[in-house]
């Protein structure tokens, strides 16, 4: 069991949840139930999954959990990019964004291709 606050992509998976709720705020009052819970438990999912992952009892759970959050990256990204074309965020912000989920998606990438490592060295 290790601490996923020491984990760099646990805390940049979390600056980022913070990022999409401030984002949706400005949306429609119409997407309260739609677009805005998906998008934000989606980005919460990512760093709920590194931490539930840390606190399981072996190699094997931690990546399935990492698994996991990728996928929520996946789907949030998804998010983003419709709330683009629905008009909701800017290019820009929708780029700022983009570009943060693919450091936070490499960073799970990265740490996957680890836990992998130590799964198969043993």
């Amino acid at each position: 069991m290790q601490d996923f606050r020491k984990l760099i992509v646990w805390n940049k998976a979390q600056e980022f949840t913070v990022g999409i709720y401030k984002a949706t705020q400005s949306f429609p009052e119409s997407e309260k139930f739609g677009l805005i819970a998906q998008m934000r438990s989606a980005s919460c999912s990512m760093g709920a999954n590194i931490a539930e992952g840390c606190g399981r009892g072996s190699n094997k759970e931690f990546l399935r959990y990492l698994h996991i959050a990728i996928g929520s990256a996946f789907e949030v990204e998804n998010f983003i990019l419709l709330a683009g074309r629905l008009e909701y965020m800017d290019d820009v912000e929708m780029l700022l964004m983009a570009e943060d989920l693919i450091e936070i998606k490499k960073m799970l990438s990265s740490l996957m291709r680890k836990v992998k490592a130590v799964i198969n060295n043993k």
